[in-house]
């Protein structure tokens, strides 16, 4: 209970006392801070993912910079020879303002990234965004089938008769491709589940469909019984490790991503930067309470 009420008013801190908690998370504010952090994990073994703070825009000149920072990091992380690709949220290009203007920004930045014969993952953001995303994804596949891929959650309800729909547009020489994760937003029990053994099957469930269907999937946890139950998955049907990979956040459970890695599995891990980091990371704390706790030892104790 603590560390919830501690989670709940750190938002209401000063920035210094919430970097505290972020600079673990976060590879910093700048492209040259994601570059350093992306080479580090390159080192080891380790793919990225980028992805720019920022979303739930308020008009589309802020849309219209956001495309223009991604442009410009396809570029530096060509230049820089990063193994990695790119995360997409919606809201940052207008999704919520304008869904044509979003299609056509993202659209730019999908079509630069296939000119390096790289690759774009669309974030699933919160479930009033879910249909417009899924229709996003559409569009953008069609014409990009190899560049571009969708994140599913497994918390929601709907999601196995969302994979059952969009199996239309897989084949088995351009496989779909999809990262799974549990879903981190706060949604009412009538469209997700919200018990820990309910996500975690039904995110199983979720799994299975998508190696039964040879699928493409970045299997994206932290969860040691959920990895147990992937490794279980891949061995009964047998899935190449070209067919998947997984997935987790900079700066969490480095012990258990070691563990993957050393198996021989591919491993990419989602990489954030930027300025606007606040929000980031108070959604953060408010997944893992247990941080503040660690936060106020931090204020209080040197190092």
């Amino acid at each position: 209970m603590f560390n919830k009420f501690i989670a709940t008013i750190l938002p209401y801190f000063p920035k210094k006392v919430i970097w505290i908690f972020s600079r673990s998370y976060i590879s910093g504010e700048t492209m040259a801070d994601a570059m350093r952090v992306s080479k580090d994990l390159n080192s080891k073994g380790i793919k990225v993912t980028l992805d720019v703070l920022g979303e739930f825009i308020k008009s589309l000149d802020e849309a219209e910079e956001n495309k223009q920072e991604y442009l410009d990091l396809i570029e530096e992380t060509q230049r820089n020879g990063i193994d990695g690709n790119y995360s997409l949220k919606p809201t940052s290009f207008g999704l919520l303002i304008d869904t044509e203007v979003c299609y056509r920004l993202m659209r730019e930045i999908v079509a630069k990234a296939a000119s390096y014969n790289n690759f774009c993952r669309i974030d699933m953001e919160d479930s009033p965004c879910t249909d417009m995303e899924i229709e996003l994804y559409r569009r953008l596949h069609a014409e990009f089938p190899r560049n571009v891929g969708l994140v599913i959650q497994a918390y929601l309800r709907r999601t196995y008769s969302d994979l059952e729909k969009m199996l239309d547009m897989n084949t088995p020489e351009i496989p779909t491709s999809y990262r799974l994760c549990k879903g981190i937003y706060v949604e009412p029990a009538a469209i997700a589940y919200k018990k820990y053994e309910e996500i975690n099957q039904n995110f199983l469930a979720d799994l299975e469909f998508m190696f039964k269907n040879k699928i493409y999937v970045g299997i994206a946890t932290h969860d040691k019984p959920l990895i147990e139950g992937a490794y279980e998955l891949i061995k009964k049907y047998g899935v190449p490790r070209n067919m998947y990979e997984f997935q987790m956040l900079y700066g969490v459970t480095p012990g258990l991503r070691k563990s993957i890695v050393d198996g021989g599995h591919v491993m990419r891990v989602y990489v954030p930067f930027g300025k606007k980091w606040f929000g980031y990371s108070t959604r953060r704390l408010k997944e893992n309470p247990k941080m503040a706790s660690h936060i106020i030892k931090a204020i209080f104790y040197k190092g």
